[in-house]
């Protein structure tokens, strides 16, 4: 078993939520949505963020609008629908009970 191959699995299981998160708190750009990842060091490309965000609009959990920019052509910013809120609401149980299980597992044997 290759262990590069389980963490990028593992990251790729990670990235919508973090999307979510991301967007739970401001609408976001693209770009900012990317650079924030990051950051996180949850390195995401274009290519991966794009095709994730037109899923999750299509499933009705983010919507976005045309906002005008200084610096070039209109950005597109999205933000969380209620049915996005609710969504997250479910992964951050989900993830909170994940986790008390691997901290179970970990310390108990």
């Amino acid at each position: 078993m290759n262990a590069d191959n389980v963490k990028s699995q593992m990251r790729k299981g990670v990235l919508e939520y973090g999307v979510l998160l991301l967007l739970r708190r401001q609408p976001l750009y693209s770009s900012d949505i990317i650079r924030r990842l990051k950051e996180a060091r949850l390195i995401v490309v274009e290519g991966t963020l794009y095709p994730l965000l037109m899923r999750l609009k299509k499933d009705g959990l983010l919507e976005y609008e045309w906002v005008e920019s200084t610096q070039g052509p209109p950005r597109k910013y999205y933000r969380l629908t209620a049915e996005g809120l609710a969504l997250l609401g479910e992964l951050e149980q989900a993830w909170r009970e994940l986790n008390e299980t691997i901290e179970h597992i970990s310390n108990n044997y």
